[in-house]
């Protein structure tokens, strides 16, 4: 049955875009998941976030994959002296899976979560594979490419996932769980990605961490489409904007391409320049920026500084994993109880006292000191800021567009993360281009970059105060009016 109905959105000031809209004809088919929220079995609906989780973890597992391995990967392309280029390892799967969430979301409302989901596994299982395949060959270009079109794979599934859950589930505390387990996963994600990733290139090769991910994704895709109930969502019939996300996506490319290549090749060259200007069309999301200069440097620390291989380096960071399922239940049950931008406050807070602790931990520190402590809190940031974001979204949209709130989200998290290292690699470059390469010219490289990250913190710390005084003193005007 096709329902046309006008759009009625709760009257609340995080909503006025959505006023503006409101008399927006928009069809939609209305249909009922099978089986809905009330009759699915336990089992089903346990394996059901299992695979939404799942989601969420092989894509941050992807992230830092090439963060613990970096040196054995650059290696066999033979640039284990230019840290600009191995920035790009990280950086191009974040880019592409920053910028191309932008276009699924949008694609998953009009003809469902469900088969963009699957696609997004098949695509990021296919790559993955091609990734590791491209460990054979002698151009880093060509493995870089294929991390770039790797992170194609997750900036489908990402938003629909969050979709699916926020679909499924009715306005409940138990959506709101749900929502908060999906962003709590995500540290889980870096820590088995590094662990693995050092395990499998210190045992074998590093080419299987991305042959094993393939395998698994692909196998993954397959029972997805078994176990995800069907007809999840209203599928809108609304038109796709081609032109618009063709632009807004090569936008976003382009400010990335220019960051991250410019410490490699250098400023002055005209075309960085143009790629910049033409490419500016968004700002900086500051804290999720850190978060990567934080993950990035302290494992590259881990490996030239500590001299720890790769599996050592990878054990070390597995307190993100349980602290970030405190921060994400914590961060749900604040939301409930205090102003939302009081919980993103204390995210960007977190993100910056973690990186300043990490930044400045002095050479042969002992593990339990200052990284241990920087470990506990930077997952903080993460997933107090994460699934606040995804519960704000969800209950502020309509269901038919989920997608769209998941898209959000995920570009604020992924296109962040490259950027932010781009910067960093820019930082490390110019401020030891001109010093002998040894351990010390390094050391001074990295700490530098930490600082850039810091600098990426404190402008967060800053907007989200601002952010948080304005919504206290807009609430007490509100209770003032009221009480009048």
């Amino acid at each position: 049955m096709i329902l046309k109905s006008r759009l009625v959105f709760n009257p609340d000031p995080v909503n006025e875009l959505e006023k503006k809209e409101s008399n927006v004809t928009v069809t939609t088919v209305s249909q009922l998941p099978e089986p809905n929220y009330e009759n699915i079995s336990v089992i089903r609906e346990i394996l059901f976030m299992f695979f939404m989780c799942m989601s969420q973890l092989l894509t941050q597992a992807a992230v830092s994959q090439t963060m613990n391995t970096q040196l054995k990967i650059a290696d066999t392309y033979s640039i284990q002296d230019d840290p600009g280029e191995m920035s790009w390892f990280a950086a191009s799967f974040s880019m592409t899976a920053g910028t191309f969430i932008l276009v699924s979301g949008r694609l998953g409302d009009m003809y469902g979560y469900k088969l963009l989901y699957i696609i997004g596994y098949l695509w990021f299982g296919v790559f993955s594979l091609l990734c590791g395949f491209a460990g054979l060959t002698k151009s880093n270009v060509f493995f870089t490419t294929m991390r770039g079109l790797q992170g194609i794979g997750p900036a489908l599934m990402m938003p629909n996932s969050q979709a699916l859950i926020a679909s499924f589930y009715p306005e409940s505390f138990k959506k709101n769980v749900c929502l908060a387990l999906f962003g709590a996963i995500a540290p889980s994600g870096f820590v088995v990605g590094a662990l693995f990733s050092g395990l499998l290139a210190d045992l074998a090769k590093w080419q299987w961490t991305f042959w094993l991910c393939g395998i698994v994704s692909i196998g993954l895709a397959a029972l997805a489409f078994f176990i995800i109930p069907k007809k999840i969502g209203l599928k809108s019939s609304g038109k796709f904007d081609f032109w618009g996300s063709l632009f807004g996506v090569s936008g976003l490319v382009l400010i990335n391409f220019a960051f991250n290549q410019g410490p490699n090749i250098g400023w002055h060259v005209p075309y960085v320049y143009v790629l910049l200007i033409v490419g500016f069309l968004c700002c900086i999301a500051a804290g999720w920026s850190c978060f990567g200069v934080w993950l990035f440097y302290t494992l590259r620390w881990s490996l030239v500084v500590d001299n720890d291989n790769a599996v050592m380096s990878g054990v070390k960071m597995i307190p993100c994993g349980p602290m970030g399922v405190v921060a994400a239940i914590g961060g749900a049950i604040l939301l409930m109880k205090v102003p939302s931008a009081v919980v993103m406050f204390l995210a960007m807070m977190a993100f910056f006292i973690g990186i300043v602790i990490m930044g400045t931990r002095p050479v042969g520190q002992i593990y339990w000191a200052q990284k241990f402590v920087s470990l506990l809190i930077q997952p903080i940031g993460m997933d107090m800021s994460f699934p606040a974001a995804c519960i704000l979204l969800s209950s502020s949209l309509p269901r038919h567009q989920q997608g769209i709130a998941g898209s959000l989200v995920s570009t604020f998290v992924n296109y962040s993360i490259s950027i932010g290292l781009g910067f960093a690699g820019t930082v490390e470059y110019y401020t030891t281009k001109n010093k002998e390469p040894n351990l010390s010219t390094s050391i001074f490289g990295m700490r530098n970059a930490f600082r850039m990250g810091m600098g990426l913190a404190g402008v967060g710390v800053v907007l989200s105060s601002i952010f948080m005084l304005l919504q206290i003193i807009n609430r007490r005007k509100s209770t003032r009016s009221q009480d009048v």
